[in-house]
């Protein structure tokens, strides 16, 4: 699964690697070491041609759901099933979205009791667009919310032995098409549906990150603990 990651980034060069053309409330903006669900983060969707960020709560709301309590529960969506869950299914033609982060956490179980945070990024500090979906949610007092959920699929590899899913990691090459649900139809967009082919570096991290209140780059830092290394 994916329910802990980073943007780290400054919001430039996130323009400029993506080639966003327009960033709604961007000084609502503010890099972090520790984004989780329920959360606000930058979303990247496409609109008549143009590659548009708005800021979207984690955790999916289906348009039709009475309250927001659906979304604690939708923060992940299996790539295999996409098309048959009623939360998603709707959403796959149509609203389609890159969620944009630059690494994400794992938990590694270590014997029956202890869980290693893991934490996985680009080796040479590139971006890891995530495919996502996100929906429009209207509450009973009119208030509309725009939320958004991870897809997930198999790992690659490399790191299936840190955890059984990983987010779908989208090539830069590859955004256009994720993005355009007019131009490319559902078959196309999942395609692209699988174990990420790039190159990942991770490595273990404090457990001062499975807390939330914790947001600072001491977050990502690797740990020298030799006893968690020797898992590495």
């Amino acid at each position: 699964m994916c329910g802990r990651k980073t943007l780290t980034r400054d919001m430039q060069s996130i323009i400029e690697e993506l080639a966003i053309e327009e960033w709604e409330d961007p000084d609502h903006y503010t890099p972090s070491y520790n984004i989780t669900p329920a959360q606000f983060s930058p979303i990247l969707i496409q609109e008549n041609d143009s590659r548009i960020v708005r800021p979207m709560k984690w955790g999916l709301i289906p348009s039709w759901s009475k309250d927001e309590t659906m979304g604690a529960k939708l923060i992940n969506a299996r790539s295999e099933t996409l098309l048959e869950k009623p939360s998603f299914q709707n959403l796959v033609p149509r609203n389609r979205c890159v969620v944009i982060s630059d690494g994400y956490y794992e938990w590694q179980r270590r014997g029956s009791a202890t869980k290693q945070p893991v934490y996985i990024h680009h080796p040479r500090g590139r971006l890891l667009p995530m495919a996502g979906l996100w929906s429009a949610w209207t509450s009973s007092a009119g208030e509309e919310l725009l939320t958004y959920t991870v897809i997930t699929t198999t790992p690659k590899k490399s790191i299936g032995h840190i955890h059984t899913r990983m987010p779908v990691i989208l090539h830069p090459g590859d955004l256009d098409t994720w993005l355009g649900s007019d131009q490319n139809p559902v078959h196309a967009a999942s395609n692209l549906l699988v174990p990420y082919r790039g190159d990942l570096g991770f490595h273990p991290v404090s457990t001062m990150v499975n807390s939330p209140r914790n947001n600072s780059p001491d977050c990502i830092r690797p740990i020298t603990d030799s006893s968690t290394l020797d898992m590495f």
